[in-house]
């Protein structure tokens, strides 16, 4: 008997120990908290415009031009001095906006190299803040 009595006060401090480590981190992760939106500027608004191609095997480099809107200017990535944007290419090619055809101000060039796979493509985004009217 005596086993018996140790066995069951030691299972206590286990259950406990147990319902800590995994049953509260389970419950705290599925429990929604109030998260607030960051509310823009009144004095701006934040757009996106991009361009893109596609290329077949073999195409030489190709190039598109990011329309910029009438009104807005390059939207810097938040906590940088840096545009905002994002460059996104599939197949075996490089993707970069050309320093020589891009002024970041009237003039943005995406461009691609060679495509050395069966097919390739090419994305550029850029956001902007415009004014509101």
């Amino acid at each position: 008997m005596p086993f018996l009595l140790e066995r069951r006060t030691m299972a206590s401090p286990v259950r406990v120990i147990f319902l800590i480590l995994f049953c509260l981190p389970v419950s705290l992760s599925v429990t929604p908290f109030a998260a607030q939106a960051q509310t823009p500027p009144e004095s701006a608004a934040t757009t996106e415009h991009s361009c893109s191609f596609g290329m077949a095997k073999g195409d030489p480099a190709h190039q598109c031009q990011v329309p910029i809107p009438a009104g807005c200017v390059i939207a810097k990535f938040p906590g940088t001095d840096k545009p905002w944007t994002t460059v996104s290419k599939a197949g075996r090619t490089f993707c970069t906006f050309d320093t020589k055809g891009t002024d970041w101000k009237t003039k943005i060039t995406g461009q691609c190299t060679r495509c050395d796979s069966g097919h390739c493509s090419g994305q550029f985004m850029v956001r902007f803040e415009c004014i509101k009217p």
